[in-house]
């Protein structure tokens, strides 16, 4: 249908949906280990019910109900948003203009689609510090005199973040899902609105080069993931 090359035509889009990935999935990360450790902290007190019935709704509900939430309230009645789009219509900065126009564009959408995957990471953090909190070497730095605070950061959060890592690097094909939906939604033009655009066209070189794209992304990062577990334990070579 574009009469060029396939690999060319996905090329294009690619970056845009890194850009979204990547920034929704450092935002989830940034979130959802901190509200993790707050509920683990103190488990089943005011705070940890709060979080966990927070992530339970975000979890249950879907991608595209919450984009169009979204937009309805924060983008057309606050007007705090753009509402589609990666850059304003008809816009010409450059720089550090441009770069702050596509952060305003990119913030909504990265938001929606960290929403899901920040549910799945706090439940993951929360049930893995708790078991490590339980272990013989937390009693052992506790009967030190070291402070709750300092025997989750410094002890038990390093040793739970092999489950989160393994937990990232499995959802990664669920992230790029999302991540269609939340570009149609929002107009991203990334691959989402290619795979969309060629089911309608039925433009089946795309379609074949958007999922051999998608597969090799998933097998690169899940190798990632291993790799990572050598970095964070130093128990674990890489041989």
């Amino acid at each position: 249908m574009y009469g060029r090359d396939t690999l060319q035509v996905i090329l294009e889009r690619v970056p845009a949906t890194i850009l979204l990935t990547g920034t929704a999935l450092l935002f989830s990360l940034l979130v959802a280990i901190p509200l993790g450790a707050i509920a683990a902290a103190r488990p089943f007190g005011a705070r940890d019910v709060g979080i966990s019935t927070l992530a339970l709704g975000l979890y249950s509900t879907p991608a595209f109900w919450v984009g169009q939430l979204a937009i309805l309230g924060l983008s057309l009645k606050l007007g705090i948003f753009p509402v589609q789009g990666m850059t304003s219509a008809g816009g010409d900065s450059a720089g550090v203009l441009r770069a702050w126009d596509v952060a305003r564009h990119l913030a909504l959408p990265a938001l929606v689609l960290a929403s899901q995957e920040i549910a799945v990471l706090v439940r993951v953090t929360r049930s893995t510090l708790l078991d490590e909190l339980a272990r013989d070497h937390i009693r052992t730095a506790r009967a030190k005199g070291l402070g709750e605070a300092q025997a989750l950061v410094r002890h038990a959060l390093p040793r739970a973040m092999l489950p989160i890592v393994t937990i990232v690097g499995a959802r990664i094909g669920h992230l790029i899902a999302g991540a269609s939906i939340v570009e149609i939604i929002f107009g991203w033009p990334g691959m989402g609105r290619l795979l969309l655009a060629s089911l309608q066209s039925r433009d089946t070189p795309i379609l074949l080069g958007i999922f051999l794209v998608v597969s090799l992304t998933v097998v690169l990062v899940n190798l990632l993931s291993d790799l990572a577990y050598a970095a964070l334990d130093p128990r674990i070579r890489v041989r």
